[in-house]
Order: structure tokens, then C-alpha cells, then sequence
């Protein structure tokens, strides 16, 4: 009897402890769980303007002008009169050739000359004695003539020895090797004491101020410039519209802007593109014939394009897609089609209203039908 009386207790406790258990989890379950904040989200706003569009070119850098410095006459090197490097103005002596043996050429057509005068001064005289005893039928009438066919041979004789005496002087001034512009004179490829030619090419001078610039445009660029501009006088006024902006090879961007000088005759048949050249002032010798750089230009612009942030446009598979902050702060994914990029702007063509907000940072933390907090990009930036 006793022994059913305490196992009756204990299954007795043992059931209000359970239901004290159970008590306490209905209660706690009673009480709400606190609500999720919205994502906090940085936007901005699609914005509607005419915007130039930007292309970018490969480009080979070259000189103005390139001449070769070749010497007119054969002789040995004695001496260089320029420093390697250095600029050069136009008329400068570059390089001296051996000018004795020119000297002594000269001196020789002198003589020529000299004797080719004495002889026609001997023919004049002839001619002025023997004319009055001709008339006076003193002499032959054939004598005269052969004295005057004598005279006008001497007087041929003499312009030969004076243009042997020209050609002789231009051949001495040539011995002292000239440069032909103005600008940066190159390597020398002789040095004293050798044997040059007409065909030797002594050294190169570049005039680099202005520089030229060639890119290569696609056929396609070029016809859709030329059909919108048909006329030469509107290619050319709008050549002089359109500035060039030079990108060096350590990314800054040249100071001077330059402009479009040409285009080349033809169109590369494997390449299918046009060589074109451009010219930038060059005043400090920056920029050096063979550097590298990339042309940027605007020949187009679309009018009212819309403009968003790149950072706001998710890529998915060929497709993009946008988030976008209704009035109500829930997110709508959207899909859009996307234009040229402009810079750190991305052109939509499809999907987007002027002034509609999408969002550029936190594209992680929202969903299609989410409740965001949306936050100024400017403002985001300022306050943290």
C-alpha cells in the first residue's frame, strides 16, 4: 500500500514538472519576434542629357617632319659639329667632309675661266679690227665670218667654265653637311674619318614640334563621319571641332590638345581600317617620334540619353538588369538594354525613365519586392 502511494507521487511531480515546462514554452512563444530593419542602400538618380560619345584609338607617335641628313658629294668624314640628341636649328653644319680636293676643283674652273675669257677678249678683237678692212674689201669677207664664228665660240666657252666654276663652289659648300629643319638630331651613323657617299646616311633630324599622332579608324567610322559631313569644306570645319586628347603610356593625359591634320589615301585591305594622323603642339620635346599612346575623341554625341552609374548595372549572361527604388522604397528588378559607356556612365536605352533612382551600392542585400532604406550616393560618401 505504501509502495503505491509513492510511485503515485512521483508520476504526480513528474507531470507538473513537464507542464511547468510546457507552461513556460506557450509563454515565451506568445511573444513576437522584432522586426527585420529595411537594407540600407545608396542610389542615384537616371539623369537625361545630350552626351558626346567617346571612341579610343591605338596610336603611333612620328615627327612632323623625318629627314634624312645625306651628303651631295663622295669625301672622309673630319669632323662632327653637333651632339647627339640635342635640337638642331635648320642650316646648322652637322658634319664636315675633306674639303681639298673640292678646293682644288675650284681653283682649277677658275683658271678655266680665266683662259675661256682671254680667249674670247682675243676673239672680241679680232672681229672689232677685221670688220671695217671686210666692208672696205680689204679682207675676205670669209675671214670676218670664221672670226666671228670664233668669237661666239669662245663666248660659249667661257658660260661652260663659268658654270663648271658654280658647280665647283656648290660642291665645296657641300662638303660642310647641313641640316634641313629644325628639330632633334639623331645618332650619328658615321664617325670620323670614314668614307661617305651620296648614298650615306649620315643622321636623322625629326621636327617634333608639332608631332604627328597616326591611329587607325574602322572603315565603318570613317564612312558614317564622311556621310554625316559630305562636303570638304564641312569635314574640315569639323576637323577643327573635334580636339584630341592624347593618353600617354603611364595613363595621364597630355596637357596640349591636338586635332585631326588628314586621313590617308586608302583603306587597308587586310585590316579593313584608315590610317589617320593627328597633330599635337609639342613645345617642351615631351613627346619623341616611335612612343606609344591612345587617341580619345568624340565624332558623335546622343541627344537625351540616359545616364546611370556602371555600378549600377548587374551583367547576368549577356543580359543586365537594374535595381530600382520605387516611391515606396521597394526594389523592382528590372531588366534594361544598355548603350555606349561614357566614361564611369553607362547609356540605357531600354528599361529606365528620367529620374527614376537605382540603386549603386548594396546590390547584394536586396531582392525583387524588398523594403529598402535608400541613401543619396553624394550623401553616403559625405557622411562616412
Amino acid at each position: 500500500m505504501s509502495l503505491a502511494v509513492s510511485l503515485n507521487s512521483r508520476i504526480f511531480n513528474l507531470v507538473g514538472f513537464a507542464s511547468l515546462i510546457l507552461l513556460a514554452i506557450g509563454c515565451d512563444s506568445t511573444k513576437a519576434a522584432p522586426p527585420v530593419p529595411p537594407a540600407t542602400v545608396e542610389f542615384a538618380t537616371v539623369v537625361q542629357q545630350d552626351t558626346p560619345i567617346y571612341s579610343e584609338w591605338v596610336a603611333t607617335l612620328d615627327g612632323y617632319i623625318n629627314a634624312q641628313i645625306q651628303p651631295h658629294v663622295a669625301g672622309y668624314i673630319i669632323k662632327q659639329n653637333y651632339r647627339e640628341g640635342s635640337v638642331v636649328r635648320k642650316g646648322d653644319v652637322l658634319f664636315e667632309i675633306d674639303p681639298r680636293p673640292f678646293k682644288a676643283a675650284l681653283d682649277q674652273a677658275k683658271a678655266q675661266l680665266a683662259q675661256s675669257e682671254a680667249q674670247l677678249g682675243k676673239a672680241k678683237l679680232d672681229v672689232d679690227r677685221d670688220t671695217p678692212l671686210a666692208q672696205a674689201r680689204a679682207i675676205a669677207q670669209g675671214q670676218l665670218d670664221t672670226e666671228i664664228q670664233a668669237r661666239l665660240g669662245a663666248k660659249a666657252q667661257v658660260d661652260a667654265a663659268k658654270a663648271n666654276v658654280e658647280q665647283a663652289e656648290l660642291n665645296l659648300e657641300w662638303t660642310r653637311v647641313t641640316s634641313l629643319v629644325t628639330g632633334i638630331a639623331g645618332v650619328a651613323l658615321v664617325q670620323s674619318g670614314n668614307l661617305v657617299g651620296p648614298n650615306s646616311i649620315l643622321t636623322s633630324v625629326s621636327q617634333v614640334d608639332p608631332i604627328k599622332a597616326y591611329f587607325t579608324a574602322s572603315e565603318q567610322e570613317f564612312t558614317d563621319f564622311h556621310r554625316r559631313f559630305p562636303t570638304e569644306d564641312t569635314v574640315e570645319a569639323q576637323r577643327k571641332r573635334i580636339p584630341l586628347q592624347l593618353l600617354l603610356s603611364d595613363g595621364t593625359i597630355y596637357e596640349q590638345p591636338g586635332r585631326i591634320s588628314f586621313a590617308d589615301r586608302e583603306v587597308n585591305p587586310s585590316t579593313g581600317t584608315i590610317r589617320i594622323a593627328g597633330l599635337f603642339p609639342n613645345p617642351g620635346n615631351l613627346l619623341r617620334p616611335g612612343g606609344y599612346g591612345r587617341i580619345r575623341a568624340s565624332v558623335r554625341s546622343r541627344d537625351h540619353a540616359l545616364l546611370i552609374p556602371q555600378r549600377a548595372v548587374i551583367e547576368l549572361q549577356g543580359s543586365y538588369q537594374v535595381a530600382v527604388i520605387g516611391d515606396d522604397n521597394k526594389v523592382s528588378i528590372r531588366p534594361v538594354t544598355v548603350g555606349e559607356r561614357v566614361g564611369k556612365l553607362w547609356i540605357v536605352n531600354e528599361g529606365l525613365k528620367p529620374g527614376e533612382r537605382v540603386v549603386t551600392e548594396g546590390l547584394l542585400k536586396v531582392r525583387d519586392g524588398a523594403t529598402v532604406k535608400p541613401v543619396p550616393a553624394a550623401s553616403a560618401k559625405a557622411g562616412s
